[in-house]
């Protein structure tokens, strides 16, 4: 790279570690090159890629750009690829061995803020830390960002916040969870506390349920050793569906500084019911796909991916959740994910309570309800309830219509954002509002393992459900029973 020369007033960096895995690949060189796009990387920004593989300056960038081409897609401008190929370099380094760091310090050249990246395996996060502090890389300025999953239980997510917290203070540690990222999703943040009409409503009063809704229809793939460790609690509600539940039922904060709206998000977690002991037959659902028909074909069931080994491990959850606070009591909030399920959806639904009294003879009142879409499309619509143009006898005839907004719509000139892109600014920018805080991992962990511990002093296994279908039966019965059903 003939441009490699660089100056002494260039102190900043970015390093990815794991930088020719999949996630690193797919989306966080794609998302520079479109902060390089945008003109959001500073000048001065260098970006080095870390891995094992033994790899020249020159045969990293091809892989990367190879990489941003068939992402970026008609969005790929060579001109923009030569800057950020301008800034890229590659240090070869074997945290699990100690090697290659006094390498990675030569590269970085006496840079004091860097970024550190970790998209590696969480078995590694400790290594890492070590070896940055051994080789004098861990600067007072410098920052670390890790990737979910942390732990598998409160005591491993304990064990690894320790690790992190031996080098890097934890205002200078940055967990993600990439729902955060997501335009839809901050956009909820928006919608509740930029417009007078929904935070006087936003409460046990008006609303009867809230359903959270995260579905996939592609099975574990290739991810079967790590998922069959994980399963969909720990991999999927432990952090997405719980993210998006504190950001439904907190307080309004004081403001958009990072502990202010970590503090009242942590307020909810430590209101959630805990679910345990003889409860989570009543209030959890547990489900492993067995072999069904997704998306038009023969799809095999959880047991043949795994070449035909026993397995507990659940595909499926459904949870009824309860906040116990004042403003929430006694409002139901339904978790559901699941994989081989029959489509591609992540949805927030406010269910609004009907109206106490109908002046409409004859005709079926809808309460209103609120949908918020996070994927594949993003969109926010409002059902309410409207007069048809009819002149029939008998009265009004009424019919439910929705108000929509259609992000995608809307902003038709924008390109839709990676949800990384996002993050990866906030942390070059040092702002922690949309990364997990400690306390706030381990209170979700705390109220997670209170549900597994059940499922195993309660021997409950995972139900059977077709690929293709929305679950075990159970699942509709759970949130039957309280007279309510799923919107999908």
């Amino acid at each position: 790279m003939e441009n490699h020369e660089m100056t002494g007033a260039t102190r900043r960096a970015i390093v990815i570690f794991g930088a020719t895995g999949d996630l690193a690949l797919r989306m966080l060189f794609p998302s520079l090159y479109f902060l390089e796009l945008d003109g959001l990387l500073t000048p001065d920004l260098m970006v080095v890629g870390s891995a094992r593989t033994e790899l020249t300056d020159e045969a990293f960038a091809l892989r990367i750009k190879e990489a941003v081409k068939l992402r970026a897609g008609g969005d790929f401008d060579a001109a923009v690829w030569e800057r950020l190929h301008d800034r890229l370099y590659y240090s070869c380094v074997d945290a699990a061995q100690g090697a290659g760091f006094d390498h990675l310090a030569n590269v970085l050249d006496g840079r004091k803020e860097i970024v550190y990246y970790l998209s590696t395996s969480p078995s590694l996060y400790g290594a890492l830390c070590d070896n940055l502090k051994k080789a004098g890389l861990a600067h007072a300025h410098s920052r670390i960002v890790v990737e979910k999953p942390i732990g598998k239980d409160l005591a491993s997510c304990n064990e690894i916040n320790d690790a992190l917290a031996a080098t890097f203070s934890e205002d200078r540690t940055f967990r993600i969870d990439h729902y955060l990222g997501k335009e839809a999703v901050q956009n909820l943040l928006v919608l509740r506390f930029a417009n007078t009409l929904f935070e006087p409503l936003w409460n046990k009063v008006t609303i009867e349920q809230v359903q959270i809704t995260v579905s996939e229809t592609v099975g574990v793939e290739g991810r079967w050793s790590y998922y069959n460790d994980y399963g969909a609690i720990r991999d999927m509600v432990q952090n997405h569906l719980i993210q998006l539940l504190c950001l439904v039922a907190m307080e309004p904060p004081t403001s958009l500084d990072p502990d202010s709206v970590r503090d009242e998000k942590v307020k909810v977690l430590r209101s959630l019911r805990p679910i345990k002991g003889v409860d989570v037959k009543r209030l959890t659902v547990r489900g492993q796909y067995s072999e069904g028909v997704a998306e038009g074909r023969t799809a095999p069931g959880y047991l043949d991916e795994s070449g035909g080994g026993p397995s507990s491990t659940e595909t499926f959850v459904a949870i009824n959740a309860h906040v116990e606070n004042w403003r929430w009591a006694g409002v139901p909030f339904y978790l559901r994910t699941g994989k081989r399920l029959p489509v591609r959806s992540s949805q927030i639904v406010i269910q609004f309570r009907p109206v106490p009294h109908s002046i409409f003879p004859g005709t079926e009142l809808l309460a209103n309800r609120l949908t918020i879409r996070l994927q594949p499309d993003e969109n926010i619509s409002m059902t309410l309830m409207n007069k048809t143009p009819s002149l029939a006898d008998g009265g009004m005839q009424l019919k439910p219509l929705a108000l929509n907004l259609s992000l995608d719509n809307a902003f038709k000139e924008t390109r839709r954002r990676i949800a990384y892109e996002r993050l990866l600014l906030e942390a070059l920018n040092n702002n922690q509002t949309l990364f997990v805080r400690r306390d706030e991992a381990e209170a979700a962990w705390t109220w997670i393992d209170s549900i597994i511990d059940g499922w195993k002093t309660q021997s409950m296994q995972p139900k059977p459900y077709p690929a293709g279908s929305w679950g075990p039966s159970d699942a509709f019965t759970l949130i039957g029973m309280n007279g309510h059903r799923w919107y999908d």
